[in-house]
Order: C-alpha cells, then sequence, then structure tokens
C-alpha cells in the first residue's frame, strides 16, 4: 500500500482509551507514526455546520488525528452559510495552512478560492463532498455514497416486508404508500444517494408494488435544501395534508437530519402512532436517530464511521506534505466536471434496532450509557 500506514488498525485498537474525552468517546484514531518533515505544519479543516452532531464529531476526529501526527490545526465551522466558508478558507490561506481538508456546504463555490489555494501549492482534500467545477481540488476521501442509496432503498424494502433479512423477496406485492426525501440539491452527495436508492427501488415502483401518493419521484421535487430538518418537516406535513388522510408505509429519507423533521411532520399530523408509524430511513447514526431507532419511530440508518473518514483524509495530507501519493480505490467515477478526483471509498453499514449493539456499541463508537 502507498502511502496507508497503520492508523485504522490502531483506532480500533486504542480509540476508546485514546481519546474517551473526545465527543463522548468518539474520537480520532492514535499513531505511533513519527512526524514527517512538516511536523508543525498547519492544516486548514473547512467543515459545513455545528447544526448535525456528524461534522462536529468529523472535526474532532481530524483535528485530533492531525494533532498526533504533530500537526498544527484550523478548524471552522460555516454554520451553512457560503461566504463564511469563502471567507475561512481564505483566512486559512493567508495564516500559512500547508494542506486543506474540505467539506464543502455547496460544491460549486470554491472555484475562486481553491484556485488561490493551488497558486501557493496547497493540496486540497476534498472530505465527504466532492468540490465541482475546478481543477484545484487533489482527492477525495469519502464513502461509497452510491452504495449508501442502495442500501437506504433495500432497508425501506425490508423493513416493508418486500424484501427478507437477506435481500430476497417475500412475496409481498402492496401496494405500499411511500414518501421520497432526498438530501440538497447543491450536493453532490445526495445525487449518489437518489441514484443507488432509485435503482433498487424503481423496478417496485414500475410494478406498483410500490405507489408515491404525490407523485413526487424526481429528485427536484424531493430534495431538501441545505438538509434541513424544517424543510423536511414543511414538506412532509404538507404531504400528509395534500393525501387526505391515506396511509404512509413509508419514507425514503436520505439522512438523519432529514429523518428528524419527517418524524416531527408525521407526528404533529396525529395521524401515525406506534402501531402505524411508517418504515422511516435515515444515514449518518446520529445518536438522536439510533434512540428513535430504539423507541420505534425510526426504522433505519446508515453508519458511516468518521473516524475511518478522518483517517484516510488525515493520511492523504500525511503523504502529501511528505511528498508520498496518497492511496486510492477509485479513479474513476468522481468526474466534477473539470477532472475525475481519485478517491479513497468507505464501506458504509445498515442498522437497524437488531444490530445497534454489534455495530455502533462493539465498535467503541457510542457507549450502552449513550443510548439510554
Amino acid at each position: 500500500m502507498k502511502a496507508r500506514k497503520l492508523l485504522i488498525g490502531i483506532a480500533a485498537l486504542g480509540l476508546a482509551t485514546t481519546l474517551a474525552a473526545c465527543s463522548g468517546g468518539r474520537g480520532g484514531a492514535g499513531t505511533e507514526a513519527e512526524p514527517g518533515s512538516n511536523d508543525g505544519a498547519l492544516v486548514g479543516i473547512a467543515m459545513p455546520t455545528q447544526s448535525s452532531e456528524r461534522w462536529i464529531d468529523d472535526g474532532n476526529n481530524v483535528v485530533s488525528q492531525l494533532e498526533e501526527l504533530g500537526y498544527e490545526t484550523d478548524l471552522q465551522y460555516a454554520n451553512d452559510d457560503i461566504p463564511t466558508q469563502v471567507s475561512q478558507i481564505e483566512n486559512m490561506i493567508a495564516q500559512g495552512a500547508k494542506a486543506l481538508i474540505v467539506a464543502s456546504i455547496d460544491g460549486t463555490t470554491l472555484t475562486d478560492v481553491l484556485e488561490s489555494a493551488a497558486s501557493q501549492g496547497i493540496p486540497v482534500i476534498a472530505y465527504d463532498r466532492l468540490i465541482n467545477g475546478t481543477e484545484n481540488v487533489d482527492y477525495y476521501a469519502s464513502f461509497d455514497n452510491f452504495r449508501v442509496g442502495v442500501q437506504q432503498g433495500t432497508s425501506l424494502l425490508t423493513g416493508l416486508g418486500v424484501l427478507d433479512a437477506e435481500g430476497n423477496e417475500t412475496g409481498e406485492a402492496g401496494p405500499y404508500n411511500v414518501e421520497l426525501f432526498a438530501g440538497s440539491n447543491d450536493d453532490n452527495n445526495a445525487t449518489f444517494f437518489w441514484d443507488g436508492a432509485m435503482s433498487v427501488l424503481e423496478p417496485y415502483l414500475e410494478d406498483g408494488t410500490l405507489v408515491v401518493p404525490s407523485g413526487q419521484t424526481e429528485f427536484e421535487q424531493a430534495s431538501i435544501l441545505r438538509w434541513l430538518p424544517e424543510n423536511a418537516q414543511d414538506r412532509m406535513e404538507n404531504l400528509v395534508t395534500a393525501g387526505g388522510g391515506a396511509q404512509l408505509d413509508g419514507v425514503l429519507s436520505a439522512a438523519d437530519v432529514l429523518s428528524v423533521g419527517i418524524i416531527a411532520g408525521l407526528n404533529s399530523s396525529g395521524q401515525y402512532n406506534a402501531d402505524n408509524f411508517p418504515i422511516v430511513t435515515g444515514q449518518d447514526a446520529d445518536l438522536g436517530a439510533v434512540k428513535s431507532i430504539l423507541a420505534g419511530e425510526q426504522y433505519s440508518t446508515i453508519f458511516k464511521d468518521t473516524r475511518e473518514l478522518a483517517t484516510v483524509a488525515v493520511e492523504m495530507v500525511d503523504a502529501l506534505l511528505n511528498g508520498e501519493e496518497p492511496e486510492t480505490n477509485n479513479d474513476t467515477d468522481y468526474d466534477n466536471g473539470e477532472k475525475v478526483v481519485p478517491a479513497f471509498l468507505l464501506d458504509p453499514v445498515v442498522v437497524t434496532a437488531d444490530n445497534i449493539t454489534e455495530v455502533l456499541v462493539d465498535s467503541g463508537y457510542y457507549t450502552e450509557d449513550e443510548l439510554q
């Protein structure tokens, strides 16, 4: 392996004790690696928002792992405001950052500031969200986002009983009423999630097993700008009202932050209770969503281990700043309109009430106490 060290293995062995004080026991991986020639170099980390706990964890994990390697860090959150994120990155460059890790708010709005970074030889890692429309992004660290969507669509069908736990058809033909909620249309990942989910769901929509009462089956109709839960709640309430009392059996939700609003909208309607609550999917394994799964409201989420994602991004930075080539495992699929960005993709995991302990507690991501 080109530049990959033993960070992931070390994380699995030592994470819980090394960083127990960071984010409720969820921190970056420890490492025995000696700092390279860029010991003390500043790395700028631009995150989109603190409104979702996953981004807080991401920021903490990246900072912890970089500092373990001897780097200085500048972590900034832009609260979903594009000009703020641009300004923050400008400041990082002005302060002498030697590398940038950027989780963009809108992947099409950073062209000018990244050109400035490139002019000073500053490498850029796109973190989780692909940065579009510029040649000045060097690598991409993320999860297999199409697979995330496939898992979401599959878990919806499993929850409805159309598929069994092994993914085999059960013979249940419905029809089942479902509504579809996609991510923000300015987030490149949202289209991957949608395309993955629809690759699973479309055959069942075509044969009538699934029915969308609103008729809103296009990405643009289902998209929730900025992933805001209040927007998801408003749309859910409107769909329930327009449905005239038609019972929903399931809701495809692209992320836990949307599921919060969807569930609030369902609850506010007075039409649903524990006996008839729809199957609701999600993504990110946010603590609130996991508790909602345990309470029987949300059915599933997709776990994307932010500790491992931070490890990949940090290894990329460390390799680049020490004259090495970062490892990638996908050099074909992530075309940002100007170039195909070499990527390293991690595997997501479906979580339901049946495997929460195995996936989230046994791995040290959450403690039993946190789930109470």
